[in-house]
C-alpha cells in the first residue's frame, strides 16, 4: 500500500494539509483520482446515503458530479486528534435547470496509518441561492490560494 502523506498523528499543520488535499481532489470533480484518496473498503455516510469502498465511490461521485454542475468547493479545518479530522465545508452548484445551491455541512474523518480515509460522515444541508449571490468565483479546479476560505467570506 502506498502512503498518502500527510499520515496520522496529525499536528495543526498536516492536518490542515490534509483537509487542503481533500478540498483539492474534489473540486477536480474526477471520481476515479478522488477515489485513490481512500482505502480498498473506505465506508461513507452521506447524507442518508451510505457507501462502501472505492467502486461505490467512484459510482456516488459520478452522480454528484452529474447533477451538480459546476461545483465549486471549500473545506475548512474544525479540529483534529491522532487520526481523524473535522472539516466544515460549503460548496456552491448549480442543477440542469440552473438553479444554484450553497450546501454546508460538516464531515468526520478516520485515516488509517497509511493517511488513506477509511471513515467518512458527512452531513449537508441545501441553500437554494440567486446566481448573482455566488461568492465561489474562480475558475473550475483548485481554488487559488488567495480566494478567500470559508471563516474570511463569513460562512
Amino acid at each position: 500500500m502506498t502512503a498518502r502523506p500527510p499520515v496520522p498523528p496529525f499536528t495543526r499543520e498536516t492536518a490542515i494539509e490534509k483537509v487542503r488535499q481533500a478540498e483539492d481532489g474534489w473540486n477536480t470533480r474526477d471520481p476515479e483520482k478522488v477515489a485513490l484518496a481512500y482505502t480498498e473498503d473506505s465506508r461513507w455516510r452521506n447524507r442518508a446515503e451510505f457507501v462502501t469502498g472505492r467502486d461505490e465511490i467512484v459510482a456516488f461521485l459520478t452522480r454528484k458530479w452529474t447533477r451538480e454542475l459546476d461545483y465549486r468547493l471549500i473545506k475548512e479545518l474544525w479540529a483534529f486528534d491522532g487520526n481523524r479530522i473535522a472539516v466544515r465545508f460549503a460548496y456552491e452548484s448549480h442543477d440542469d435547470s440552473g438553479n444554484w445551491y450553497r450546501s454546508y455541512g460538516n464531515e468526520n474523518w478516520e485515516f488509517d496509518e497509511n493517511g488513506l480515509m477509511a471513515v467518512r460522515h458527512a452531513c449537508i444541508n441545501d441553500l437554494p441561492i440567486k446566481e448573482t449571490d455566488r461568492t465561489y468565483d474562480w475558475p473550475l479546479g483548485r481554488r487559488p490560494d488567495d480566494h478567500p476560505g470559508l471563516s474570511d467570506l463569513g460562512l
